[in-house]
């Protein structure tokens, strides 16, 4: 089965972990590092001759277009991670379509490509921002991948279904979850990658797949750099953040020879 590849593209400055620490207003003066780590990602899919949907941030765009050109030049799909990183449960109807129009503004004035799918920051399309979804359809996204089907503090829907499902007339794609005593447990990637250990994955992939379902992975450019800064936050932010970032690298090498994968959108037949 082919399963969906996906990667976030921000940098180690703009995650939600650090919101707090960290003014959007501010990037600018932070050291980038994310032409080194997209380049790690980049000769790691060229070995296996995969393809892949970078969900790339306007804001990266606007400061990085050569990044993005690459990225287009070599046949992966680029799709939004909106402009700014903003959660959708903390932005009004009007805010969140602004971001998202000037987003697929930069990235298909760069590409010279239609955008047709969308993730969310921190996969904050839950219960309380459903009403997202109506403004992908009306800005001609064709896919959205946000919904975690788990129950977690910044977001989640529990009972969402587990397979791609159309969502209001939208195709969903949600983060790959396996079901254990009764729960779903996360297994899509991220920190849930770096954090457990790989046979886990590579377990939970094999059920899903098993069970006549793609699964989806997600990671991030900042994920392959043992070496950036350290920011000064609190255990939990810090553990979710820097954990097993020196094993990156080599378990997504051995994901991509236990596996096959494909860009969301061939996943999907779209």
């Amino acid at each position: 089965m082919i399963n969906a590849l996906t990667f976030d593209v921000e940098d180690w400055f703009m995650v939600h972990n650090f919101e707090s620490k960290i003014r959007f207003e501010d990037w600018n003066s932070y050291e980038p590092r994310l032409r080194q780590n997209v380049k790690t990602i980049l000769n790691i899919l060229d070995t296996h001759n995969v393809k892949a949907t970078f969900f790339v941030l306007g804001w990266i765009g606007e400061h990085f277009p050569d990044v993005v050109k690459e990225l287009s030049k070599r046949g992966h799909e680029i799709a939004t991670h909106g402009y700014r990183h903003k959660l959708v449960y903390t932005q009004t109807k009007k805010d969140f379509e602004s971001d998202l129009k000037k987003s697929i503004s930069i990235l298909q004035n760069i590409t010279g490509k239609k955008v047709i799918g969308h993730r969310a920051a921190s996969f904050s399309v839950t219960n309380k921002s459903l009403w997202a979804i109506d403004l992908l359809k009306k800005n001609k996204i064709k896919y959205d991948a946000s919904v975690f089907p788990i129950r977690h503090p910044d977001y989640g829907i529990p009972d969402a279904p587990v397979a791609p499902y159309e969502l209001n007339g939208l195709m969903e794609f949600p983060s790959s979850v396996v079901k254990l005593f009764g729960m779903n447990l996360p297994v899509s990637g991220g920190g849930y990658f770096r954090v457990l250990p790989y046979f886990i994955t590579k377990w939970a992939i094999r059920k899903i797949n098993k069970e006549g379902r793609p699964a989806i992975i997600y990671l991030h450019p900042w994920e392959f750099d043992p070496e950036q800064p350290r920011v000064k936050v609190g255990f939990v932010q810090r553990f979710r953040h820097y954990t097993n970032l020196d094993k990156t690298e080599k378990r997504l090498d051995m994901l991509l020879n236990d596996f096959s994968f494909a860009p969301v959108k061939d996943v999907l037949k779209l």
